[in-house]
């Protein structure tokens, strides 16, 4: 029997000065939640930005999935830092993900593989790389060290047919030539994480 994925919700964030660790920085880490049929372009969704085209954004880095059984973990982390308490909160779109997923964790995600919605096609390109203004966003310091340990990183798409994207919609994955998977290219970046080279 076939697996279902599911596209639980859609997320798309303007870039805005925010304050960070004492600084005033651009960032669109800050998504939130777009009903109905968002238009997606080569470069991703319509209404979405990036502050920094250097780190993300792009032909390579236009859709940024995330999956949402990840959740559970960071909500945990957040408890532990003490910032639940604050703020237990957690929505679909804190990790600033455009697209939170269900059912394709990292572990099945190759370089080349494919995910067909019913209006669009999606390619996957490369993990997501976590930046300082990821502990910022979750609100606790080790945020970015925690993403390097656990590997949960999600991963970028690139936009193979253009269209639309609905949450809610199932997706189909397409094996691409599964030479090289989402886990071993994060390994191979993840010691400048955990020395905080970022």
């Amino acid at each position: 029997m076939p697996q279902t994925r599911t596209l639980l919700s859609v997320q798309t964030g303007q870039a805005r000065r925010m304050r960070m660790a004492g600084r005033s920085l651009m960032s669109a880490m800050v998504k939130l939640p777009v009903q109905g049929p968002v238009p997606v372009g080569p470069l991703g969704l319509l209404g979405d930005e990036q502050a920094d085209l250097s780190i993300h954004g792009g032909l390579g880095k236009a859709v940024y999935a995330y999956p949402a059984e990840h959740y559970p973990f960071w909500q945990q982390a957040r408890r532990e830092a003490g910032v639940a308490e604050i703020d237990d909160s957690l929505p679909h779109g804190s990790l600033a993900e455009n697209l939170t997923l269900s059912g394709l964790l990292e572990s099945g995600a190759w370089v080349g593989d494919v995910l067909r919605f019913p209006n669009c096609t999606l390619e996957v390109a490369s993990p997501r790389e976590p930046c300082h203004k990821l502990n910022a966003a979750m609100g606790f310091a080790r945020a970015v060290r925690l993403m390097a340990e656990s590997g949960f990183c999600g991963f970028y798409l690139r936009v193979r047919e253009p269209g639309s994207l609905s949450a809610g919609q199932s997706f189909e994955l397409i094996p691409g030539p599964r030479s090289m998977g989402i886990p071993e290219l994060f390994h191979a970046k993840r010691v400048k994480h955990l020395r905080g080279e970022f």
